[in-house]
């Protein structure tokens, strides 16, 4: 008997830690002025659109041209570092520290970021799935990063890999906060993914009105077709193309196996270089966002629903048949 009411007392008081934890407050967020000049950049795109794919080749080519780079995965699947580690996942920031604090330990560097052939790299990680909100789990990662000494490490260049479906909250934090100089978009021929860019721009343009000085220094067009639709938006969207990455089945191959094709020499190497060049030169623009007619614009009509015609619908449409009048309640005074 005393085993049990013994587990049933540890169970309750960890369930009154978890909920004390969550009912506290984060810290703001620190965005003092890096001790050394570090471009903090920050990249967004539509998920699955090739976010990962794109920063583990260019972080990995930086570093082979002699560059300081660190590549921190600020999405909640902690999917950024898995092509530049061969598929394997990295322990990541929030559930290293949910372990350390109820250890009552610290968290140190070497539990968090780890490095392959001169590229360091990190997860923030976020909860499980209905635990938690991702863009609180990006706040407290954040937090944790000022107290190991983000903004007194000597790097060259930090890159963020942030979910772009999302821009607010803790994944809309750079834009917000000018926590970085500039933002990346990754896009592709397709409504979705120029959908997701354009809300990007969108966000940097809200936030360049309030005061901001965040802007977007272009985009980085994945698994191009050449069928010419983001190349279209980049023009209508005042933004450089930095690349543009083809739809090619050798690139497909070895991204399925978790191998890096950015390599100083490789078949790929000129693609990568040119876009390490154009990311490190890129300024940070004033985007001229998209209407919605104007993205679908973008498209023949045949892909697109920008002919159809809304049509109203009727009490009589929401009820399947006629529908019975019914006798007014409203009270009507009559005028003096």
């Amino acid at each position: 008997m005393s085993g049990c009411g013994s587990a049933a007392s540890s169970g309750h008081s960890m369930q009154d830690f978890l909920r004390a934890e969550a009912a506290i407050e984060p810290d703001p967020v620190v965005t003092t002025t890096p001790t050394k000049e570090t471009q903090i950049i920050a990249i967004y795109g539509k998920g699955g659109i090739g976010k990962s794919f794109t920063l583990a080749n260019l972080s990995y080519m930086m570093a082979q041209q002699g560059k300081r780079t660190l590549l921190i995965g600020c999405d909640p699947k902690s999917d950024t570092t898995s092509l530049l580690f061969g598929g394997r996942a990295c322990p990541t920031i929030i559930e290293t520290s949910s372990k350390k604090k109820l250890a009552g330990e610290d968290v140190k560097i070497g539990d968090v970021c780890f490095k392959r052939d001169g590229v360091f790299a990190m997860e923030l990680g976020g909860p499980e799935v209905g635990r938690g909100c991702g863009g609180r789990g990006i706040i407290h990662g954040f937090e944790l990063l000022e107290k190991l000494g983000f903004h007194e490490w000597g790097f060259d260049y930090v890159l963020l890999d942030f979910l772009g479906d999302v821009v607010c909250g803790g994944f809309g934090l750079p834009i917000a906060r000018d926590m970085c100089q500039k933002v990346i978009v990754v896009g592709s021929n397709d409504l979705q993914s120029l959908y997701v860019a354009n809300n990007v721009c969108s966000a940097v343009e809200y936030f360049r009105k309030l005061g901001g000085n965040v802007g977007v220094a272009g985009m980085v067009i994945n698994k191009d077709d050449g069928t010419g639709e983001a190349h279209a938006f980049c023009k209508e969207a005042g933004i450089p193309i930095l690349a543009a990455i083809p739809a090619h089945d050798d690139i497909r191959k070895k991204s399925a196996n978790y191998e890096i094709i950015g390599r100083p020499g490789g078949r790929w190497a000129p693609l990568f270089e040119e876009l390490s060049l154009n990311v490190a030169e890129a300024q940070p623009l004033r985007p001229k966002p998209l209407t919605q007619d104007e993205l679908l614009g973008l498209f023949s009509s045949e892909h697109t629903g920008r002919d159809v015609v809304l049509q109203p619908a009727s009490l009589e449409d929401m009820c399947g048949g006629s529908v019975a009048e019914k006798p007014s309640l409203e009270v009507i005074y009559e005028t003096v």
